[in-house]
């Protein structure tokens, strides 16, 4: 098969564990592009911390894009253009608030460049940490005026998981919820995941299915994994990402994602 996009998920993925793409995996990338093969970057993060990793992959010069907030944005890294946004309304932040008291764990989200959230506490650090966005603590109530693209609920995971299957019963039908990882639980409007988006980023590009490989290690990128034509998990992915997965590569450490390019895209075709 030959393939005509790769699809990667950042943290834990394209990264290292120190947030670094490693030398080997940015050759196999730019090798890719050489060969006409677009990269996409679909991540969590918002626009604003994926941009530095684009331009190290030059994915402008090659008319790329970037599915940021989990597929809620997806950006044109040439022009700069936003061609898909979706996003939560003031009414339904507050509604999150409420339901985040209700169920004790934390919350946050982003108004501009900063992650604003009620309280201090160690997994808005994370977020902060990897997107360098700086923190504001205040009622989110009073924050939230205009729409948001997402909001995150935040605790460790052995509560927030039976707090994901309880709110998904209560919201499944308007809300889109997944975990990005396993302290953080995300709300975005209804049917946007990395999948759907890509599935309309390939649209408008004459690009099918079967003619994209996706990579990932976490359950908000399974539904892209499930979508591609050749479906990646890492091999620091969780079991069950990996059981749904058509292929598994090595670790985010072990330059899993050049292993895949490499045998994947770069190896001469033998058909």
């Amino acid at each position: 098969m030959t393939y005509k996009m790769i699809v990667l998920d950042m943290d834990d993925t394209l990264l290292q564990d120190d947030h670094s793409i490693s030398q080997r995996t940015i050759e196999a990338l730019m090798s890719a592009q050489e060969r006409g093969v677009k990269v996409v970057l679909a991540s969590g993060r918002p626009s604003y911390a994926m941009h530095d990793y684009a331009d190290q992959l030059k994915l402008a010069d090659y008319g790329s894009y970037i599915l940021s907030f989990n597929g809620a944005k997806i950006i044109n890294c040439k022009t700069k253009e936003e061609i898909f946004g979706q996003s939560l309304p003031p009414e339904t932040v507050h509604q999150l608030v409420d339901l985040s008291h209700q169920e004790n764990v934390g919350i946050h989200t982003y108004v501009g460049d900063t992650i604003v959230t009620e309280k201090a506490n160690e997994y808005s650090d994370v977020e902060a940490h990897l997107t360098g966005l700086p923190i504001v603590i205040a009622d989110l109530k009073e924050a939230v005026t205009e729409p948001v693209v997402k909001v995150l609920m935040l605790e460790a995971p052995e509560h927030l998981i039976p707090v994901e299957e309880k709110l998904k019963q209560q919201l499944g039908e308007e809300l889109s919820i997944m975990r990005s990882k396993p302290f953080f639980l995300e709300f975005m409007p209804a049917g946007v995941s990395k999948g759907t988006s890509l599935a309309h980023l390939i649209e408008q590009l004459g690009i099918t299915r079967e003619e994209v490989i996706a990579m990932g290690d976490s359950y908000n990128d399974l539904e892209m994994i499930e979508f591609a034509g050749l479906g990646i998990a890492m091999g620091n992915a969780p079991d069950d990402i990996k059981e749904k997965a058509d292929y598994v590569t090595d670790t985010n450490k072990n330059d899993g994602v050049a292993k895949a390019v490499e045998e994947f895209v770069l190896q001469p075709v033998t058909e």
